[in-house]
């Protein structure tokens, strides 16, 4: 059902460039001759192997702009308006949106249908041409990669989806799998494309297919091992057992994860930054850095600040600073939300997928669960995690920042006196204290992961559900009909309304399998325990 959407419903959003969105039929009219060309590559004119070279380019390149969209349009409703009000980075700040936002969990069908329609048939489409086009294992293995990372984050946010059926014997309709089905086939795909590219760990391929390594196969290994680390965190509560294996499986595998800032997965822009065009220019900015973070990075006088975010524009006697914009509220109009601080972002960044702190945070949750992450404690591993963040901004005070043990989360005082919250957020500190109670440790470990992978506001908020932290500021505004409960706050989205006309029984099905069996904001995932 999903490959049919994407082939006939007229798109909903403007191309920011021609390699990025080809459709199936043009992808399909473009290479007819696909099997002619992959079963006689002998034969094949010169003019025949460029053509599929440019394709496979453009269906790397395609699949690659739909993890962290770089569609300016889908990265606004899914980076920004989801994950970034849910994970407590950023903050509507276009009033337009009040009544209909995921911040006030109560958004329309255009808006939480956008992960769904726009990035699961966009995957299947891109990986089928690249099989088409290219018998290359490597190739095969880095594109199954890139859709695992992918499609993590769509099961996150849904639940159950259609996954390992999609297409399967030409049926239109696609069944969805369960989540746990989910995560086992992902988890299946990265095993098998860890293998391949290892045994081929010095066969790079063209860097014209690759916007993130260049075509660096090693690379592409430990981001494959640490996306496993991740997702073996996710489902550490409820599978544990099989959690353990996968992590220790990744950390000890012989090329390993990301450990180094050299090795972090950035997306290059292919046209501008979409963070830019949404935090500058829709509407003089539709989105601002939430007071959350602010609160937090304020209250540890962190040095990150200043590379993070651009200072708050108040005039009068406020004192600016960075000053965060609560997520939640009724927006006022005009541009008052516009003076509160802002993402420090340029047209020419590149965009976060991984970096070597999460790793290292990853593992010292492990390794605080008892698990063997090469025998270093967890201890080691936060800091390590701090360092590491530090030094991939570029900022000095690594050690001053680790080893205060007094400065706490600042409380939020709305400059303008209206969105202020009352008490603490958390009263955690960043030292790390052995004496400390296993709670503690973890919301320290989570707490400090957060503020390092700013701004993947999905992973943000997968991060929330699964484990409580960082404690947010609860909603000011809960237009969810008590659905909601405002102190745990959203736990997913809805299916889209199109799933229930087109592919009703299927969806019906997999709503049956949730864990409340209910089709809302306020039902949790499997892998929820907290």
């Amino acid at each position: 059902m999903l490959i049919l959407k994407y082939i006939t419903v007229m798109k909903r959003y403007k191309i920011l460039f021609w390699g990025v969105l080809l459709s199936s039929a043009t992808l399909f009219s473009c290479t007819k001759n696909f099997e002619k060309y992959n079963t006689d590559p002998a034969g094949a004119t010169a003019e025949e192997v460029e053509r599929d070279a440019y394709v496979l380019s453009s269906a790397m390149i395609g699949l690659q702009a739909w993890v962290v969209p770089l569609d300016v349009n889908a990265n606004q409703f899914i980076e920004c308006l989801l994950g970034g009000s849910m994970g407590g980075y950023l903050a509507d700040s276009n009033n337009g949106f009040n009544g209909k936002n995921f911040a006030t969990y109560n958004p329309e069908n255009g808006w939480s249908r956008v992960p769904f329609n726009d990035i699961l048939p966009k995957l299947f489409v891109q990986t089928k041409t690249i099989r088409q086009v290219s018998s290359d294992p490597s190739i095969h293995a880095v594109a199954d990669i890139i859709k695992v990372l992918a499609v993590s984050r769509v099961t996150d946010i849904y639940g159950p989806i259609p996954y390992s059926k999609v297409g399967e014997n030409g049926a239109l309709e696609a069944p969805y799998d369960s989540q746990e089905q989910v995560y086992d086939l992902l988890f299946t795909q990265l095993d098998d494309a860890i293998k391949i590219l290892t045994e081929r760990r010095t066969q790079n391929f063209s860097s014209k297919a690759d916007l993130v390594y260049s075509g660096n196969v090693l690379q592409w290994i430990k981001l494959a091992n640490s996306i496993k680390l991740r997702l073996a965190m996710h489902i550490s509560e409820v599978s544990p057992t099989k959690a353990r294996q996968k992590a220790e499986e990744a950390v000890n595998h012989e090329i390993g994860v990301i450990r180094d800032n050299a090795d972090n997965a950035f997306v290059k822009p292919i046209n501008r930054n979409p963070f830019r065009v949404i935090m500058y220019e829709y509407n003089n900015g539709d989105s601002r850095v939430s007071a959350d973070i602010t609160s937090y990075m304020n209250g540890y006088a962190d040095p990150r600040r200043a590379k993070y975010f651009t200072p708050s524009t108040f005039g009068g006697t406020v004192s600016n600073g960075f000053h965060g914009l609560r997520s939640g509220i009724q927006i006022p109009s005009g541009d008052i939300p516009k003076q509160y601080a802002n993402m420090n972002v340029t047209e020419t960044d590149k965009l976060l997928w991984f970096n070597a702190a999460e790793t290292s945070f990853l593992q010292a949750e492990a390794a605080l669960k008892g698990w063997n992450m090469k025998g270093t404690d967890a201890a080691t591993l936060y800091n390590q995690g701090i360092r590491l963040s530090f030094m991939q901004w570029n900022v000095n005070g690594a050690d001053d920042y680790l080893n205060n043990s007094s400065n706490k989360p600042a409380a939020y005082i709305d400059p303008l006196g209206v969105f202020s919250y009352a008490g603490l957020p958390s009263t955690i500190t960043v030292k790390w204290e052995e004496s400390s109670t296993t709670a503690q440790k973890m919301e320290r470990i989570i707490t400090q992961k957060w503020i390092a992978n700013f701004p993947l506001g999905v992973e943000a908020w997968t991060e929330y559900r699964r484990t409580g932290y960082p404690k947010l500021m609860e909603v000011m505004v809960n237009n969810s009909g008590g659905r909601v409960d405002s102190k745990r706050m959203a736990r997913r989205l809805p299916y889209p309304q199109e799933e229930y006309t087109e592919n009703n029984k299927n969806v019906t099905e997999a709503v049956s399998n949730l864990l409340k069996g209910a089709d809302n904001m306020g039902t949790d995932l499997w892998w929820v325990k907290k």
